[in-house]
């Protein structure tokens, strides 16, 4: 084959399974940011493992740009969507499953927050801290309407049933605790002490608004698993997200219990103490119930594997979920003088690595094929009432 007969091959190649490139924003869908949640977390954790070599951290601060321009992209993109088919755009408020992925947008901007407080107040000084006190804001206000609105539309426009509930469910409710985790690590940089009081109280508003809803969704979880097995292969990788909640949750309230200090500078000294010591029993607690769900999710996922796994986006399911369990485990680590704990969660950073790398790769494939851009949505109604 000639060299352009090769180079026309190639052209052909990207977005062959779509009829023209604008399908690209036609069919694309919230669920994409989950690869800014998986890629924000392996970015966060990476840079702070104990032990590791010095170069994990560049390598860790390239991930978190990357997340950046990902976010960004997408974000252009689904914007795109809604103002070039805004009819086809609203279609996902009925959809039962399709609108839950609306949680992955302000967890994949809380990670890029995150990463400003860890790699850009180095670089910046305060002026990272600004940034990422407004975009903190932002976050938590998104977070704070997934949480509402998406519930709503559940009980009012979309058709749900035990028998088809997956931990999906959990996506919209989740990422106020997020934001939360991310209260507690901005807190104590804030130069104004209101500033400082404000935000950890919000944290733990936040924190509230979310982990006592996401454990009453992990019993119907339990029950729903029990009556009738395991979701089918198509949502294999969901069976992971119910360690996001449990991880995230105990991240929150050890990061929190932390930010203690300015409970004390607010003249509640003995509130202050009481929270150091009730955040790290708290986090402590949830850490360890999370050890059952992942210990679970592992077995789920090795029955799967029997019958074949085909990919998809849900794919990524399998990276934030262990990600803000290795970080939870990695903050515990260092509050408890447990060497197990350190070498866990190296072991688990380790395998967050290696699963990013697998699903990111299957992504960009998939994504230069033109594949896994179908929003399901169109293909149906929705089952609306």
């Amino acid at each position: 084959m000639t060299g352009v007969a090769l180079a026309s091959a190639f052209r052909l190649r990207p977005l062959a399974a779509l009829a023209s490139p604008r399908e690209v924003i036609r069919q694309f869908t919230p669920n994409w940011f989950a690869a800014t949640m998986g890629t924000g977390i392996l970015s966060l954790t990476l840079a702070q493992v104990p032990g590791a070599p010095a170069w994990t951290r560049g390598l860790a601060e390239g991930l978190w740009g990357l997340n950046i321009g990902l976010f960004g992209l997408f974000a252009a993109l689904y914007a795109a969507r809604w103002v070039m088919f805004p009819g086809e755009a609203r279609r996902i408020f009925g959809h039962a499953l399709m609108s839950m992925y609306f949680g992955c947008i302000p967890m994949g901007l809380a990670t890029i927050v995150n990463g400003l407080l860890l790699f850009g107040a180095p670089r910046w000084g305060q002026a990272a801290v600004e940034g990422a006190q407004l975009l903190w804001r932002v976050d938590a206000g998104l977070s704070v309407a997934c949480g509402l609105a998406v519930p709503f539309l559940m009980f009012t426009r979309q058709g749900h049933s035990l028998e088809k509930m997956t931990a999906v469910w959990l996506l919209p409710i989740v990422a106020c605790e997020v934001a939360a985790v991310t209260a507690g690590l901005l807190a104590p940089r804030l130069a104004d002490p209101a500033d400082r009081l404000q935000t950890l109280v919000a944290g733990y508003a936040l924190w509230a608004l979310s982990v006592p809803m996401a454990l009453g969704v992990l019993a119907i979880l339990f029950l729903r698993m029990v009556a009738h097995s395991l979701p089918p292969v198509a949502m294999a990788a969901s069976n992971w997200l119910a360690l996001g909640p449990i991880g995230t949750g105990a991240l929150g309230l050890l990061v929190l219990g932390g930010a203690s200090p300015i409970l004390a500078g607010a003249g509640l000294a003995d509130v202050a103490g009481a929270a150091r010591g009730v955040d790290l029993i708290g986090g402590l607690l949830l850490w360890a119930y999370g050890l059952w769900w992942m210990a679970m999710a592992v077995m789920t996922t090795l029955r799967y594997l029997k019958g074949g796994l085909p990919f998809n986006l849900g794919w990524w399911a399998y990276t934030f979920p262990l990600g803000v369990f290795a970080a939870a485990t990695l903050r515990l680590a260092a509050l408890l003088p447990i060497p197990a704990l350190t070498g866990f969660a190296q072991l688990l950073v380790a395998a967050l690595a290696a699963i990013w790398v697998l699903v990111a790769g299957r992504t960009l494939a998939g994504a230069w094929r033109g594949e896994l851009f179908s929003a399901p949505c169109l293909a149906e109604d929705g089952v609306a009432r």
